[in-house]
């Protein structure tokens, strides 16, 4: 973040403000750690500040102080849309394009106040007028507490934002085994747990809370894996009665995609996941080693991401969503058979 951003978030925040946080549709847990983070904040330095989040987020992200205060764009809409219509600056995190924001992009570009952006995903918009974007950053969570060091104020850092910031720092990292992992983020981390992160509690709240429905969906999910061993690639389809069969909940497919990646000699992964009241596939792409998944996702699936993780959409039907996916490969297969 440069400092004439910094001078302008400082002299912004000197004076009273109604103040917008949103997230990207289908938060996860860096988005919902980051607004969080930034909401805890900011209302400790006075300010009146409210999360619009543009849809629900999973079950497992629930626990974190403050949630109960997000306002769901989709169900709480009347309600949202005055605090938006009210605001005068809008914070975006996790999203480097108003169109990840799903319905509230139409709200959020008749607006005429300052917007920032706090993000690490490549090839940002032009819509904010303070931008601190970094791709090189593990997760928006560590450019959070970045932001709050930019501001000469990691000395308000509670317990509440540190547990924020490690729950998103955790899951984009992948526990802190992703190549965007620094020793960098581990120092961040080292002072989050000394201001107050419980580490272990917020382990087991992510990833140790299952319901038989997900562990049958992800039996299923394993069952439905095509291994295609001559582009080192497997790939799960999951349709919308394999959901509806197992009690689907918002959140239960969430690293069903990684498993692919456990297999030896395959260093690509997809999940295709029928969404049939919306008509489309959500795609979630992950890599190991130099293979782009974001360049893959922006040239075919109108998605991107980073380049070991990346979404997408896709408005064939399932089947042959996953057969045009497989028509792509051949085009791939020297980078993909190449060792990394």
């Amino acid at each position: 973040m440069n400092l004439e951003h910094i001078k302008a978030v400082q002299r912004l925040l000197s004076e009273p403000q109604k103040i917008v946080i949103v997230p990207h549709k289908n938060p996860d847990g860096d988005a919902i750690g980051s607004t969080l983070a930034l909401w805890h904040y900011l209302r400790n330095r006075g300010q009146e500040a409210t999360i619009v989040s543009p849809n629900d987020y999973p079950k497992f992200l629930k626990w974190m102080a403050g949630s109960d205060q997000i306002l769901n764009f989709e169900r709480e809409n009347n309600q949202a849309k005055a605090r938006i219509e009210k605001a005068t600056v809008v914070f975006t995190l996790d999203l480097n394009h108003l169109g990840r924001v799903g319905q509230l992009e139409t709200l959020l570009t008749e607006l005429t106040v300052p917007f920032i952006m706090i993000d690490h995903h490549e090839a940002p918009g032009e819509y904010a007028e303070i931008m601190y974007s970094d791709p090189a950053m593990s997760s928006t969570c560590e450019m959070v507490y970045n932001f709050m060091e930019f501001l000469g104020d990691l000395d308000q850092i509670t317990p509440d934002i540190a547990n924020c910031i490690y729950t998103g720092i955790m899951t984009d990292t992948g526990s802190f085994k992703f190549s965007s992992t620094t020793s960098r983020t581990h120092r961040v981390v080292a002072d989050l747990i000394d201001k107050g992160a419980t580490t272990t509690k917020i382990h087991h709240r992510v990833f140790d809370t299952n319901t038989p429905g997900r562990l049958h969906l992800l039996g299923c999910a394993l069952k439905n894996m095509v291994i295609l061993k001559q582009y080192r690639t497997a790939y799960i389809t999951l349709s919308q009665d394999d959901l509806d069969a197992h009690d689907f909940q918002k959140g239960d497919t969430e690293g069903f995609v990684n498993y692919g990646l456990t297999l030896e000699g395959i260093i690509f992964a997809v999940i295709f996941i029928e969404n049939r009241d919306e008509g489309s596939i959500r795609i979630s792409f992950r890599s190991i080693g130099d293979f782009s998944v974001n360049e893959f996702a922006r040239n075919h699936f109108n998605g991107g991401g980073h380049n070991n993780a990346a979404g997408g959409r896709s408005e064939l039907p399932l089947k042959a969503t996953a057969l045009y996916f497989e028509t792509l490969l051949p085009e791939y297969q020297d980078q993909l058979v190449t060792e990394s």
